[in-house]
């Protein structure tokens, strides 16, 4: 298969594509680029060579790059020639970030557009995305190609900045994508949120030497796990000199001050930093798309609403990613390219539906990471189960490497004697935690962790004592 494709990319044809994705994007070439496509006398035979053309125009975002590629090898197994054309890159042709005029933006959208509608004469299915905050390209996209044309249309946009929040100030501030272009490490950063990215970050720069301070609105910290896992984070994090604050509910960011109000007595606050970061969550980026005109639906949050095969109230839409909320994880965008796979080449087994559970890593030091249920929500089933505990200092490896900080907890249905949750916080969990969920997804007895025989000293055998309930 490498040779194949090492033959796709030596053809002339081929290197067109290539480059015309890359070159895109500078002023100087992007009209010889689409000149020179359009120009060829071979065009048709060209493009008859690339039966699917993936066009992931104007949106990114979680995961995308990841399902585009992995599209286009299961493409190329099956002997289907293709192009990835990135919505990046055809973006900073039609937008004003490179300086371009406004005639030579409609000029690019044009040139976009009659390429596309080339592989459409050409008779190739074209699985393509051209859906656009810009009324223009959207507009002028449907006169030049034809609404009708497309099979299929994939959205996958990256998330909004933040929520929407009633604070004064609240947009002029770093968020986690720009706090990681920062120049000079801030001696104090206030993190404004006390979710898992926020925690992520609290850590990151705590270790850096940074005074962290989080500001968490909510009486109870990390509220989705159980109070004696929260309790071991927070004292570990404390450790490393985070400061938490809680029912703090932010009024005002005044440049590189806080102004935030105690939910409990009422008294307001002031907080000096270096710098800002605001984590107080992030929402699909749906509310330019226009999506009802295409008889898409959204639900509260702006989420793209899919069924199982990740169809959209329109049939012919999907939508992929975070754009159709649920877990933010660049691994859930690429199993949506796994359902994709199988609906469109396989026997369309894999759904929605059989994904869960799906386990989760936060990244903090030592990382947490935890698959199923919790205690509280087991109790909440009206679940038989029993819990067992232990504690990181007691496992040999941990005492190795020099870190014993954290709390390994299993939650076993005893009619079953399956894993009903693991959390698992401590150092190597977000390796561990895998062993757990492979166990869990293939339906075995806990026994099966319990008595498997792993190598020592390693924090996976931390599993037989675990299991050992």
């Amino acid at each position: 298969m490498e040779q194949n494709n090492n033959e796709i990319e030596k053809n002339d044809g081929n290197e067109e594509l290539s480059t015309f994705n890359s070159q895109l994007s500078t002023k100087n070439n992007i009209y010889p680029i689409f000149d020179r496509m359009l120009a060829r006398e071979d065009k048709e035979d060209l493009l008859k060579q690339h039966s699917v053309m993936i066009w992931f125009t104007g949106l990114s975002g979680s995961g995308k790059s990841t399902i585009a590629i992995a599209l286009e090898r299961e493409l190329h197994k099956r002997g289907l020639l293709c192009r990835i054309l990135d919505g990046d890159n055809i973006r900073s042709g039609i937008n004003n970030n490179l300086g371009f005029s406004e005639a030579d933006r409609v000029e690019n959208i044009r040139r976009i557009a009659e390429v596309s509608k080339l592989f459409i004469d050409s008779g190739i299915i074209t699985i393509a995305a051209f859906i656009s905050p810009n009324n223009d390209i959207r507009e002028m996209a449907a006169n030049i190609i034809g609404q009708d044309d497309f099979l299929e249309i994939y959205v996958s946009t990256p998330l909004a900045e933040c929520e929407k929040r009633d604070v004064k100030g609240l947009y002029a501030k770093d968020t986690s994508t720009s706090i990681m272009e920062m120049k000079e490490l801030p001696e104090r950063l206030v993190i404004v949120g006390g979710g898992y990215i926020g925690l992520e970050f609290a850590s990151m720069y705590a270790s850096f030497g940074t005074k962290v301070t989080v500001l968490e609105s909510y009486p109870q910290f990390i509220s989705r796990e159980d109070r004696d896992i929260a309790d071991s984070v927070k004292e570990t994090l404390e450790k490393k000199g985070i400061s938490f604050i809680l029912n703090a509910k932010v009024q005002e960011i005044k440049g590189n001050t806080v102004v935030y109000r105690n939910a409990e007595n009422g008294e307001t606050h002031v907080l000096d930093a270096d710098a800002i970061l605001l984590a107080t969550g992030r929402r699909p980026n749906t509310r330019e798309l226009r999506l009802e005109a295409a008889g898409v639906e959204v639900n509260e949050r702006g989420a793209i609403i899919v069924d199982e095969f990740l169809k959209t109230t329109n049939p012919q839409i999907r939508a992929i990613g975070d754009v159709k909320g649920g877990l933010q994880f660049t691994y859930i965008s690429l199993d949506d390219y796994r359902i994709i796979r199988e609906d469109l080449f396989g026997k369309q087994q894999r759904t929605l539906n059989d994904r869960d559970p799906v386990s989760y890593s936060v990244f903090i030091d030592p990382p947490l990471s935890r698959i199923g249920m919790s205690e509280e929500e087991a109790r909440k089933t009206g679940r038989n189960f029993k819990v067992n505990k232990l504690p990181v200092t007691a496992i040999p490896r941990a005492k190795t490497l020099g870190e014993t900080d954290g709390l390994f907890k299993v939650i076993i249905d005893t009619d079953t004697n399956r894993i009903l949750g693991c959390t698992l916080f401590g150092p190597e969990s977000s390796e561990i935690i895998n062993l757990v969920a492979f166990a869990m997804k293939t339906g075995q007895e806990y026994t099966f962790l319990r008595d498997f025989i792993f190598t020592h000293p390693s924090m996976s055998e931390s599993l037989n004592d675990l299991m050992n309930i």
